[in-house]
């Protein structure tokens, strides 16, 4: 059987960018995003100083993340070993980016779904090699069939001491470096030291919907506070280590994939289904011994129906509405892939809805014994939406930071925390009673508790690498640190704690403690899940 690799020999890589051009110009690709690239490092201090290139593209791997996270199958590995994309089947749900350790797919600006690099397999298929192979002029680029012993690239393979990118990824990347220097092939070693435009970078990250214009406007902002009448004088170059290497070209990159609309969508969904699991739970403690009263029936059986199925549906208006092709979101019905979460994930919220729905219609036509047979489902499907985001982010295999072992009991904590946080909201508002206040402070104190304690273990307590570590640390010492500290930590996790604790001391202000320490514990929510989604993201995978 046919395996199509790359191997590319960075000793005779002059950085000219011959095979960027071939493949722009082979594919017609726009301004501002790239199939494969080459970024410079320098190492040392002049006169004691050398660059190094490195050629970045899509590794073709053997076990492609990016294949099993697409929700459409518009990415897919063909038999030659090419991994290859069909963008009449992308929905631009841009999670393929996420997936890859190798920064290779971009979204592109005019059609709006994934791509990046095929081998060239139009070209390949008739008997050619591919553009950026016939066009390098030191022939550095070797391109062939592995399983053939005859051809050049599985004889320099077996010949000479070659290398890939991340192999502790566990893809099996098909491409093979020779000589390729340690900064260049791990992104977390070199200081980026890079200017806003590079070379054919005139749309500037392209994958974000208006950080462009900003940027732009940012630039032109600048160029007007420079007087024409005086000499202009660049600003002196900071010193550096002798020792560093130091990222001087590359292009942009996909630095955020996934924005407030997926940060919003995680606290949404927490809402949506723990306000189900709570209410569930809370009718099987409570409510099933005897008839409802009418407080608790509006409470339980109607009021909890109306904000799990308004939050489960305005979390699937969020994942559609941040498709860059939300006119093909039904594709997730017509063309699913059964290997991908997200595709599980739109099964099991819409099913939860169904529940929401029959549960409410029951509810109304006072079907009690039906509301008894609706409590199982309700517990296991809310449970289900509210975890297996776990799964999905866990086949985000570029992003370390969101592989925790610690991730699903953290959502279904979530879960329990943002239902009971809602129906506690709506108890004091409907002047519920004690009983069912005390119920909802016990369930929200013990939730805030619990997930604090886990989010301090999984930002404070051991590693599994540089990824993870760089990633926790820009969350609660870097960027992210003031809303990590500030609305997630005091606002929307002590506060709220010492508020319920005063609330089972004090029963005469327990309804009011417990409505406003549910408002404090959701702006921690969402203030959380913006650190989580952003803190993922800051790493560079290429």
């Amino acid at each position: 059987m046919t395996k199509y690799a790359f191997v590319i020999d960075q000793r005779k890589c002059i950085g000219c960018h011959a095979c960027t051009v071939a493949c722009k110009a082979e594919h017609d690709i726009p301004i501002g995003v790239y199939r494969t690239w080459v970024k410079y490092i320098e190492k040392g201090e002049f006169p004691h100083s050398r660059r190094y290139f490195l050629v970045n593209r899509c590794n073709h791997c053997d076990d492609a993340p990016c294949v099993a996270i697409c929700p459409t199958r518009a990415l897919f590995k063909r038999n030659d070993g090419i991994v290859d994309f069909d963008s009449t089947r992308c929905i631009g749900c841009k999670s393929c980016m996420q997936a890859c350790p190798y920064d290779a797919l971009y979204i592109d600006p005019y059609s709006h779904t994934a791509a990046k690099c095929n081998y060239c397999a139009h070209r390949t298929e008739v008997g050619l090699e591919p553009a950026c192979v016939i066009i390098c002029p030191e022939h550095a680029i070797l391109a062939g069939d592995l399983h053939n012993p005859n051809t050049e690239i599985a004889r320099t393979i077996a010949r000479e001491p070659v290398r890939t990118r991340k192999p502790e990824q566990g893809t099996g990347p098909n491409v093979y470096y020779l000589g390729a220097e340690e900064a260049a092939i791990d992104p977390e070693i070199a200081v980026e030291e890079l200017p806003h435009m590079t070379m054919w970078s005139t749309l500037l990250n392209p994958n974000h919907d208006h950080e462009s214009e900003i940027d732009i406007n940012k630039s032109l902002r600048v160029l007007k506070t420079i007087n024409p009448l005086r000499p202009y004088s660049p600003p002196e170059p900071q010193r550096r280590a002798p020792t560093e290497a130091h990222v001087v070209y590359d292009t942009p990159k996909n630095s955020a994939p996934w924005g407030w609309k997926v940060s919003a969508y995680l606290g949404t969904k927490s809402i949506g289904t723990g306000a189900m699991i709570v209410a569930a739970l809370a009718l099987a403690l409570y409510g099933l011994s005897g008839t409802l009263s009418s407080v608790m029936h509006a409470l339980l059986a109607i009021g909890a129906p109306i904000i799990g199925g308004f939050f489960t549906a305005l979390t699937l208006i969020l994942l559609i509405t941040d498709l860059k092709r939300p006119d093909r979101a039904l594709f997730l019905v017509t063309r699913p892939n059964p290997t991908s979460w997200l595709v599980w994930g739109g099964y099991i919220l819409a099913i939860l809805g169904l529940i929401e729905a029959a549960w409410f219609i029951a509810a109304l036509l006072g079907l009690t014994d039906v509301l008894r047979w609706l409590i199982l489902p309700a517990v296991l499907f809310g449970a289900a939406g509210a975890g297996y985001t776990a799964f999905l982010f866990g086949q985000a295999e570029g992003r370390d930071f969101w592989q925790s072992p610690l991730l699903l009991p953290i959502l279904l904590t979530q879960a329990v925390l943002a239902g009971a946080a809602t129906l506690g909201l709506l108890s004091w508002t409907l002047n519920a009673g004690s009983t069912i206040s005390t119920m909802f402070t016990i369930f929200l104190l013990s939730a805030l508790t619990l997930h604090v304690l886990l989010i301090l273990v999984e930002v404070f307590g051991s590693h599994s690498n540089s990824h993870v570590a760089t990633a926790a640390r820009y969350m609660s010492r870097g960027g992210l640190k003031d809303t990590f500290w500030g609305p997630f930590f005091l606002i929307g996790s002590i506060i709220p704690i010492a508020m319920l604790v005063i609330a089972l001391l004090v029963p005469a202000a327990q309804p009011a403690l417990l409505g406003l320490a549910g408002i404090f514990a959701l702006v921690g929510l969402f203030a959380y899940e913006h650190c989580f989604v952003v803190a993922g993201q800051v790493v560079p995978l290429s």
